[in-house]
């Protein structure tokens, strides 16, 4: 549990940033028609809310100062009911990228285990070394690493959403999370009215999920040569054919150790291209119809930044663009092993030692469970 001056300070800072910057927070279309929902610190959800305008809105932040904000993708005739009396009509379809789902080897760098029984930072998964509890909860400092490689995941969907579904991509907006990773949303689209397993099946198709060897010209008996995908195809047998073959002039020679290497052989081909290729999305956001996301605009407490829409993605940079806190310096007793930048300054590495430094970089730490208020 955090301490009452933690709490207190991270309050004071969050209500600043919503007194200030109000007009960062993006009411989505038909607001009337979404449920909000918000959280305070060290308290649960409170959801079904309905909102009619920015002004209600503002009301909610000041008078509540959440910890986080949440608004569904889902339009319903009814947002404040419970759920089986919400009357859903439809929902804008959105994917959720985060670096913590890629495997990235970077990540070992910078993720720390903190003891909940006695606070105590390591680098060990298992158990405190200070208390030997096994309630450790890991903590990650994303380095640029991790963004970048994010970025390129949501360009490949980009791609796949614009080439192989027709989705206009003035309707596909990007937002980072306001921790580490991306949120894409599509409005609009063909796709409003689908339920849960559509968006199931969609996301499959996304991340090349459950790809058959038949799909890509391999059968179990008499594989014919010219079944396998070429250069110029759409969709899927086009990007295999660039991945699998590389050039053209290869082509040939690959499919015949395809043939030769057999069906099981071709399975794990296939594999392979779905681990490289495909899409690291988590499906369990996309297919859900009824979740609450959290509100373009409003910070994470988990990083102190702020969810904010990317309008150049290959220049974005969350560290200075979506950190948004005061200047102000505080007093904090910090115990963060990992050095991170933040608005083009170096914080750490810091053990166990009090420094003074920004809002924007105490609320981060203490956020991430690494610095406490002095």
């Amino acid at each position: 549990m955090m301490q009452d001056s933690d709490i207190k300070f991270l309050e004071d800072s969050f209500k600043k940033y919503y007194f200030e910057h109000f007009d960062l927070i993006r009411v989505q279309e038909r607001t009337s028609e979404r449920e909000f929902g918000y959280q305070k610190f060290n308290s649960g959800m409170t959801r079904h809310i309905q909102i009619k305008d920015d002004r209600e809105l503002h009301l909610l932040f000041m008078q509540n100062i959440p910890s986080d904000v949440y608004c569904s993708n889902a339009y319903y005739s009814f947002p404040n009911l419970p759920m089986n009396e919400k009357d859903w009509k439809e929902a804008d379809l959105i994917f959720d990228i985060d670096a913590k789902d890629l495997n990235l080897p970077c990540r070992e760098n910078h993720t720390i285990s903190i003891c909940n029984e006695c606070s105590q930072v390591s680098n060990d998964s298992g158990q405190c070394r200070k208390c030997n509890s096994t309630k450790l909860e890991k903590k990650s400092l994303p380095c640029k690493n991790c963004i970048d490689s994010s970025k390129i995941q949501v360009e490949k969907l980009s791609e796949i959403l614009v080439d192989d579904f027709a989705i206009d991509k003035e309707n596909i907006h990007v937002y980072f999370s306001g921790n580490e990773g991306f949120h894409v949303y599509v409005y609009n689209s063909q796709f409003q009215k689908i339920g849960s397993r559509e968006r199931s099946e969609l996301s499959d198709y996304i991340m090349l999920r459950g790809a058959i060897p038949e799909t890509f010209g391999m059968k179990k008996i008499k594989s014919n040569r010219s079944s396998f995908p070429d250069f110029d195809d759409s969709g899927w047998k086009g990007r295999f054919s660039k991945y699998v073959f590389g050039t053209k002039s290869k082509r040939s020679k690959i499919i015949s150790e395809l043939l030769v290497n057999g069906y099981s052989s071709f399975q794990k081909t296939l594999d392979d291209v779905s681990e490289n290729i495909g899409v690291k999305i988590d499906p369990n956001v996309t297919m859900d119809v009824h979740r609450i996301f959290r509100l373009p605009g409003s910070i994470n407490s988990k990083s102190g930044l702020t969810k904010i829409l990317c309008k150049d993605l290959a220049k974005f940079d969350p560290y200075t663009e979506a950190s948004f806190l005061s200047d102000d310096t505080v007093e904090v007793f910090a115990n963060s092993p990992i050095e991170f930048k933040l608005k083009n300054k170096k914080f750490g590495p810091y053990k166990n030692e009090k420094v003074t430094i920004p809002t924007f970089a105490a609320v981060y730490m203490i956020c991430k469970k690494l610095a406490r208020i002095a």
